[in-house]
């Protein structure tokens, strides 16, 4: 008689069974998923053009590095989320429709700051509202450089990943390029590669990270056991990674903390903690609930999404069902 009383094999079979209908549906190029259960992979599986080993552009996952390593620094003093951003920037940082209010360091973090591009801002005050903005993030690193005196890719090479034995980076030049997954886009009723565009040498704090699904797993556990890597290397403050889990905004399905968020949209009645991404056809999710200690990792390169709302593209779709078979009652 088995003693698997979670029933892990048959939630299995019947994802397994789900996914080949599902990845047909929307031509899926290639798929990688993970699911941690008891903080500890449970499950991970790969389909086509994609496994677990490969290294890929994360989108906007990425986020989550830039505001680990500027919790580091807070941590460590340097920074304080209270600062004001420009006193961190070198150069006035104002809403010019709120001129005498502070943009802080948390505001950008949190997308709550008015900023939604260069020199372009919000018609609500810094703090009062809500749009999520890559630059934001751009400006995130931009401080985490002068805050801490080392390029951008460095300080997050050297303080995140090797501590953790990660092999990603910010940086494509530094990457063994045979281990790049190919990303695909769907245009015009056919796959075009944007590995050209993806893996260029530009370093982004907002979208540029490229890891494997089995590092980013790791990654994930960290952020669930709130700092400790491995129950071994601590990344961060077990106080202030709960912080960057507490949200800052309460507007929409997103509750935007310091890097990561909180969203019901999976599940509803089930809070989810993590990060979405998007980018040059890659499709991803990083989600998880640190008190129940499980989680789930989906990664695409391509996939033909026919409704290109968020909720019906391929990541969602599949950890919806994820979250189903595996989280759900049998």
């Amino acid at each position: 008689m088995s003693c698997d009383r979670y029933g892990l094999r048959g939630r299995i079979v019947r994802f397994e069974q789900e996914m080949a209908t599902y990845r047909a549906e929307t031509n899926n190029v290639g798929l990688v998923v993970v699911f941690v259960r008891n903080y500890e992979v449970a499950y991970m599986q790969h389909w086509g053009e994609l496994d677990e080993d490969q290294l890929i552009r994360v989108a906007s996952i990425s986020k989550t590095f830039t505001a680990t390593g500027l919790m580091q620094l807070v941590e460590k003093g340097v920074l304080r989320t209270d600062m004001d951003a420009s006193d961190l920037l070198g150069y006035r940082l104002r809403n010019p429709q709120y001129p005498d209010r502070v943009i802080t360091l948390e505001m950008l973090m949190s997308h709550t700051s008015s900023v939604i591009a260069r020199e372009r801002y919000n018609d609500y005050a810094p703090g009062e509202g809500y749009q999520y903005c890559d630059y934001n993030y751009t400006l995130c690193g931009e401080i985490l450089e002068r805050a801490s005196g080392e390029p951008f890719d460095t300080y997050i090479r050297e303080h995140i990943l090797r501590p953790m034995q990660i092999a990603g980076d910010f940086q494509s030049d530094s990457l063994d390029r045979s281990r790049l997954a190919h990303l695909y886009q769907w245009e015009d009723d056919h796959y075009e590669c944007t590995d050209e565009w993806a893996y260029d040498a530009r370093v982004s704090p907002a979208s540029g990270m490229k890891i494997s699904a089995k590092d980013l797993t790791r990654y994930m556990l960290m952020h669930m056991r709130h700092g400790l890597a491995a129950n071994v290397v601590r990344i961060l403050s077990d106080s202030l990674s709960r912080e960057m889990q507490k949200p800052r905004s309460y507007q929409g399905a997103e509750h935007y903390g310091l890097g990561l968020l909180e969203t019901e949209m999976f599940s509803p009645g089930t809070v989810l903690t993590g990060h979405s991404a998007g980018a040059y056809g890659m499709r991803g999710v990083m989600y998880f609930r640190a008190d129940e200690g499980y989680g789930f990792i989906v990664l695409s390169n391509g996939s033909h999404d026919p409704q290109h709302d968020d909720e019906n593209m391929v990541h969602f779709g599949t950890i919806r069902r994820m979250f189903d078979c595996f989280a759900g009652e049998e």
